[in-house]
């Protein structure tokens, strides 16, 4: 396989002979587990390690690598690796780490559409809809939603599920698709294009594994039904995988996910909700929070039924966990600005009673 069918274009090969790497190979990575990667390049695939002065000046979870970054590496023989740097990425796609406060995990790298994907069998949830557009737009990654199992589900509740989209979400591709009968896959393939990447957004059962099977015609991934008992999914998918489909789209499986918790996306909430942020500019007051001020125009809308009132909730609940996180990080940024300035001093004082 060639770097080119990864998606390996004119700008990265511009980057590569800029700074010199012309001594190391040249991959993608395609697998992360645990800090290991394996590494797809022209001569096969290749487990791989970062280097120590890499992981040494790593200041962020975005300073590693994740699946489908460019890197340099050393093949020390055909199956280790050491990666030396990270290629200069056009989109990061990413969410608040879960359990761990003013931190993010990367879902995906450099990846141009991402497949929203939802069952119309289970609890399908429009906010959490709402949670993926939002972390897409903050990431310039173009979103299409994908509807499931809709042969699960009764023809009037498939009906209803589009008509609640199409009412609060507004400019984005929607596909109704049954992984059983194959019908709406056409229109699904039809929207992949060759040398382009895409990746998977979903709770855990919501069928993208099946969903992954039947796009490359093979079984990828194994396939587990649903509890009856609490309709929750399992998590078959426990990491991150790029595959190179037959028409040449590059697909990028991800775990399922539980949680998608709001980080530094300011701009993925003004797209996601440009309705409310455009009745914003006309509220009495700049600073306005739409929480019950007077002459605010959001609330007013509201109470209209111009704007819905679950889609508004979502909004000021997303906002809210945008400004925690980003006061969590400020103070973390202050504590290690501290740190250093401590560790500092401890130096130049160890270093002035040593007598140098």
């Amino acid at each position: 396989m060639t770097l080119e069918e990864l998606g390996y274009n004119d700008g990265l090969e511009k980057f590569r002979i800029e700074n010199q790497l012309e001594d190391f190979e040249t991959g993608r990575v395609i697998l992360e587990h645990k800090e290991r990667y394996i590494v797809k390049t022209e001569k096969g695939e290749i487990e791989a390690e970062i280097t120590g002065n890499l992981r040494f000046s790593a200041t962020e979870r975005e300073d590693f690598p994740a699946v489908g970054d460019w890197v340099s590496l050393t093949a020390y023989d055909a199956e280790f690796g050491i990666i030396h740097k990270i290629f200069p990425r056009k989109s990061i796609l990413k969410r608040q780490a879960a359990g761990q406060k003013g931190d993010v995990q990367i879902i995906a790298a450099n990846v141009d559409a991402a497949f929203l994907v939802q069952a119309a069998d289970r609890d399908f949830n429009i906010n959490r809809l709402e949670r993926y557009l939002t972390i897409c737009y903050a990431a310039g990654i173009q979103p299409v939603i994908i509807l499931t199992k809709t042969d699960l589900a009764e023809k009037e509740r498939v009906t209803e599920i589009l008509e609640n989209i199409s009412k609060r979400i507004k400019d984005v591709p929607v596909l109704a698709i049954s992984n059983e009968t194959q019908e709406g896959y056409e229109s699904l393939n039809n929207l992949i294009e060759k040398g382009k990447t895409y990746c998977m957004l979903g709770s855990s059962g919501v069928g993208k594994s099946t969903l992954l099977n039947n796009l490359t015609g093979r079984q990828m991934m194994k396939t587990d039904a649903i509890s009856q008992s609490n309709n929750k999914g399992r998590h078959v998918t426990t990491h991150r995988e790029l595959t190179v489909l037959e028409n040449g789209g590059i697909l990028i499986d991800n775990p399922g996910m539980r949680e998608v918790g709001i980080a530094d996306t300011a701009s993925g909430l003004e797209t996601t909700f440009d309705n409310i942020i455009a009745l914003g500019e006309k509220c009495r007051f700049k600073d306005c929070t739409h929480t019950g001020e007077a002459g605010c125009a959001v609330a007013e809308a509201v109470e209209k039924g111009e704007i819905d009132q679950n889609s508004y909730e979502n909004y000021l609940k997303m906002e809210r966990e945008k400004a925690r996180f980003e006061t969590t990080v400020a103070e973390k940024r202050r504590h290690e600005k501290i740190f250093g300035k401590i560790l500092k001093d401890f130096k130049k004082k160890d270093f002035k009673q040593k007598g140098y």
